[in-house]
C-alpha cells in the first residue's frame, strides 16, 4: 500500500473520530444553552476557521468575488445553507432527548438514504443499497422502537435530520463541481449560523454567561468538528482509496457511541447493541457494494 494512502487513511480515521466525539460535545452543550444558540455560535466559529483557507484559495490574479456573486452560487449556496440549518437544528434538538451514541448511528443512515433518494432522478439504487437499507431498517427497529411499537421522540428527530443531511449531501454533490468548495462551505456555514442565531433570539434565552459556560463544547463543535475536520477531509480524500474512505467515515457512528460511553457514561442494552451492529453493517454494505470488483 502506498505511503500516501496510509497517511490519508490515518487522517480520515482521525476525522471520523472528531466527528463522532462531536456528538458528545453537542450533548454537553445542551446543559448550558439551547440548540439554536449552540448551532449559531458553533457554525459562526466554523466559518471563521475556514477564513484562512478562503484567503489561500484566491487565485494569483483577480478577485474571487465574481464566482461568489453569481446567481448559481448565491441561490444554490443559500438553499444549501437552509437545508443545513434544518438538518443541524433537528439533530441538535434531538440530543435533548436521546444519547450521543444513538444519534451517531441514526445520523449515519444518510449514507443509505442518499442513493435511495436517487430514485427521484431516475437513478437505480444498487442491490447493495437495498440490502444495506434492510439491515439499517432492522437495526433501527431494535435501537429505537419501543415495546408498544412507537419510536422514541429523540430518535425520530434524529431520523428526520438524517433525511435532511441526505438532501444536503446531494446539494453539495451537485454544487461542488460548479463552485469552489471552500467558498461554498464558508457560505453555507455562515447562513446556517445566521438562521440559528435569529431563531435563538426568537425562541431561546441567549445569555453570554450561558455561552461562556458552554465554551468548551461549542469550541469543539465549531473549531474542531466544522473547521479542522472539514479541512482534514478535503486533504485526505485527495489520496484516499474510495473504499477505505467509505469504511473509515462510517466509523463516525462507532466513535459517537464510544465517546458517549467514555465521557457521558452512556450504555447500550444488548438489543440496542445488536441494532447498532446491524446499522453499521448496512451502512458499509451500501457504500462498499460499488467497490466489490
Amino acid at each position: 500500500m502506498k505511503a500516501a494512502t496510509v497517511k490519508s487513511d490515518v487522517i480520515l480515521l482521525f476525522t471520523a473520530a472528531i466527528w463522532g466525539f462531536a456528538f458528545v460535545a453537542q450533548r454537553m452543550g445542551m446543559d448550558y444553552v439551547g440548540p439554536f444558540t449552540y448551532n449559531g455560535v458553533r457554525f459562526a466559529l466554523g466559518s471563521l476557521t475556514l477564513a484562512p483557507l478562503l484567503l489561500a484559495a484566491r487565485p494569483p490574479s483577480g478577485p474571487i468575488a465574481a464566482p461568489m456573486a453569481s446567481r448559481l452560487f448565491i441561490c444554490g449556496g443559500g438553499a444549501l445553507g437552509v437545508v443545513l440549518f434544518v438538518a443541524a437544528s433537528l439533530q441538535q434538538a434531538a440530543l435533548l432527548y436521546t444519547t450521543a451514541g444513538k444519534a451517531g448511528f441514526i445520523t449515519g443512515l444518510y449514507v443509505v438514504i442518499v442513493p435511495i433518494l436517487g430514485l427521484f432522478w431516475k437513478q437505480r439504487p444498487s442491490l447493495g443499497t437495498w440490502a444495506g437499507a434492510l439491515f439499517c431498517a432492522a437495526g433501527l427497529y431494535l435501537l429505537s422502537v419501543t415495546a408498544d411499537f412507537q419510536m422514541e421522540y429523540g430518535d425520530l428527530l434524529v431520523l428526520a435530520s438524517a433525511v435532511f443531511w441526505s438532501f444536503q449531501v446531494l446539494l453539495v454533490a451537485w454544487l461542488s463541481p460548479r463552485t469552489r468548495p471552500v467558498e461554498l462551505a464558508f457560505y453555507q456555514f455562515s447562513i446556517c449560523s445566521l438562521l440559528s442565531l435569529i431563531t435563538a433570539v426568537w425562541f431561546e434565552t441567549v445569555a453570554w454567561a450561558s455561552i461562556y459556560a458552554a465554551a468548551l463544547p461549542i469550541l469543539y463543535g465549531g473549531v474542531l468538528s466544522v473547521g479542522v475536520a472539514y479541512t482534514l477531509q478535503v486533504v485526505a480524500q485527495r489520496e484516499a482509496h474510495p473504499a477505505h474512505a467509505s469504511i473509515l467515515m462510517s466509523l463516525e457512528a462507532v466513535f459517537a457511541a464510544l465517546g458517549g460511553w467514555m465521557v457521558l457514561g452512556e450504555t447500550l442494552s444488548l438489543r440496542s447493541g445488536v441494532g447498532c451492529a446491524l446499522m453499521l453493517a448496512g451502512m458499509l454494505l451500501s457504500q462498499l457494494w460499488a467497490f466489490k470488483k
